[in-house]
């Protein structure tokens, strides 16, 4: 008995292989045309419907992840950042730093390439399949803030919490009254030895008690953060006033 190919699509979609059921006639006429087995033509469609779900899963997790910009390591000027040798980039493009749960603290004046470096790292970490977030410091604080009232917010710190990657930009951009400090803390406490984070900062961890207030809020939060961490200081000159562009310029 020989089913017909609407019925075969049918089939194929309750069984939730839909991106299989699109090219299956396509598929039975390559079959016939280039004399495949039958092992060949499973293989084929087979083969379509994973790679599909793969990249489609690739692209949730890359909406999901909320980068404000997409710029790959590669992409990353390393010839003009001295503090940063080409063989320690490779280091952390391998992710054994991930697979661990370490954290990394990017350091550094504006403009060095802390955030292009950590979207970068945040990519090459997506495309080996952990789910990855970004966020500003400023919206992290809006988000604990309004969870608890606001599902946007509350969905979106779901997301973040079940991420292996964090990264928090701008750590030091806004300073924090003692709730959101205390708000701050059990966030980090809920990632700790979950996922690792990647900060960046215009100033070092001696430093931000400044921006966290408390004294014991920000030791415990720096306990978590730096029980395994690598700190990378980024300096030189700002890229972004050394590659502006001008109006001037010729057209």
């Amino acid at each position: 008995m020989s089913a017909s190919t609407g019925e075969l699509k049918q089939w194929m979609s309750a069984l939730h292989l839909t991106e299989a059921a699109q090219i299956l006639e396509e598929s039975l006429m390559d079959a016939q045309t280039k004399d495949w087995s039958c092992g060949q033509f499973l293989h084929h469609i087979l083969r379509h419907e994973l790679q599909r779900r793969e990249e489609k899963q690739r692209l949730k997790r890359l909406k999901w992840a909320a980068f404000p910009f997409i710029k790959s390591l590669d992409e990353f000027r390393l010839e003009e950042q001295q503090s940063l040798t080409k063989r320690q980039m490779e280091q952390l493009r391998e992710m054994l730093w991930l697979e661990h749960t370490y954290n990394l603290i990017l350091l550094g004046p504006p403009g060095v390439g802390k955030t292009h470096l950590s979207v970068g790292l945040g990519l090459e970490a997506l495309e080996r399949g952990y789910r990855v977030s970004f966020v500003s410091m400023g919206n992290l604080v809006h988000l604990m803030k309004t969870q608890e009232i606001a599902r946007t917010s509350q969905t979106r710190m779901k997301r973040i919490l079940r991420s292996d990657l964090v990264i928090i930009d701008d750590l030091m951009f806004m300073a924090m009254d003692k709730s959101e400090s205390n708000l701050f803390f059990q966030f980090v406490n809920q990632l700790y030895g979950q996922a690792s984070i990647i900060l960046t900062s215009n100033k070092g961890p001696e430093d931000w008690g400044e921006l966290l207030g408390d004294p014991a809020i920000t030791t415990a939060i720096l306990d978590r953060i730096l029980h395994k961490s690598e700190v990378i200081k980024l300096d030189g000159d700002s890229f972004r006033l050394k590659h502006r562009e001008t109006i001037f310029g010729d057209f």
